[in-house]
């Protein structure tokens, strides 16, 4: 738990409070998908196969950020690996990925059409 409070709370600052660490002060859920471990191994790796040395996540969570570059690099610097890099994928959401301590993939993503004014 201590873990994985030091990635939620500290790294990410999500407002998670308590013994029970939880909030009702996010906001809503800008997208929903499912997404296949042969998928995470290419985006991850850019192979068919999981890397041995890294438990294989059964879930991935994303949280969308301003800047992936200034989010990751925050990361890093609090000693968290990341999977890679940001990169930018073909459908132009920026991505970097780490693993959580529960061995959770996450995501700190710029995905630009959810970020456009509504007029």
């Amino acid at each position: 738990m201590a873990a994985s409070k030091r990635l939620y709370v500290d790294a990410l600052n999500l407002p998670l409070q308590g013994t029970y660490p939880m909030t009702e002060d996010l906001g809503g859920v800008k997208h929903f998908s499912l997404w296949s471990i042969s998928d995470a191994e290419k985006a991850c790796f850019g192979t068919d196969e999981w890397s041995s040395n890294i438990p294989q996540p059964q879930e991935n969570l994303e949280f969308e950020v301003a800047d992936v570059d200034v989010a990751s690099k925050e990361l890093e610097a609090k000693g968290y690996q990341l999977l890679h890099p940001a990169k930018v994928e073909p459908w132009k959401q920026t991505i970097a990925r780490l693993i959580s301590p529960e061995g959770l993939i996450i995501g700190l993503s710029h995905t630009p059409w959810l970020h456009e004014s509504s007029g």
